[in-house]
């Protein structure tokens, strides 16, 4: 689990779709890092299999490379880097899983005082499950949804966040990976089950014939 709060502009130090390869080279985040453990690669929870001298490498399997931007990274590129959260840290964030819902694009940018303003498109598969004010991660960064439209929705980037993350050198026609609000997909889900029933509500405590 992550916060969406990025620790590291990692660089990518060589890729191979053909293999599923990743190495990056970084510093912070493999500070206390071991193999096996969990790094947030723009958005996309990565196992490190093995740490080198300034890096560590992660395989990419076939489902990431299909519903994430990583396939189209190139050395040389940057990437947000964030370690899993602890649980006594404090979330300055939100929950962030690493699990990328879908791939959207920056449509336009423009200033606003003293950050920018992303409007990036909104896959229908994920339309419902953002909402104004709501959270969503893009490549990784906790971001609060500044406004929405049914296939696009507004992100505005305070300077920190340009200067930090990838985020600084978005421009229209980039690609970046969302992730949209968890607790936002399991509501969705519910939902699509047509559940819960008056009736589950009261055995669960909740209404006028609930247990007391």
């Amino acid at each position: 689990m992550f916060t969406g709060i990025v620790e590291e502009l990692g660089t990518v130090r060589g890729i191979d779709v053909d293999t599923g390869g990743l190495s990056v080279a970084c510093s912070t985040v493999t500070t206390d890092a071991v193999v096996g453990a969990s790094i947030a690669v723009s958005g996309c929870c990565l196992t490190v299999v093995e740490l080198a001298d300034g890096g560590f490498a992660a395989d990419l399997a076939p489902e990431t490379l299909a519903r994430t931007t990583l396939g189209g990274l190139a050395p040389g590129d940057a990437v947000n880097l964030e370690r899993p959260l602890r649980l006594q840290d404090r979330l300055g964030g939100h929950l962030v899983q690493g699990h990328v819902d879908a791939v959207g694009e920056v449509l336009s940018r423009r200033p606003e005082g003293q950050g920018a303003r992303l409007a990036i498109s909104l896959p229908p598969a994920i339309a419902p499950l953002v909402a104004e004010k709501g959270s969503i991660a893009v490549d990784g960064v906790s971001l609060t949804v500044a406004a929405v439209a049914r296939d696009r929705f507004e992100v505005a980037l305070i300077p920190e966040t340009l200067a930090r993350t990838t985020l600084g050198e978005a421009s229209p026609g980039t690609k970046v990976n969302l992730e949209a609000d968890v607790i936002a997909r399991h509501v969705a889900r519910l939902r699509e089950l047509g559940g819960p029933t008056p009736a589950d509500l009261e055995r669960w405590g909740y209404g006028p014939g609930s247990p007391k």
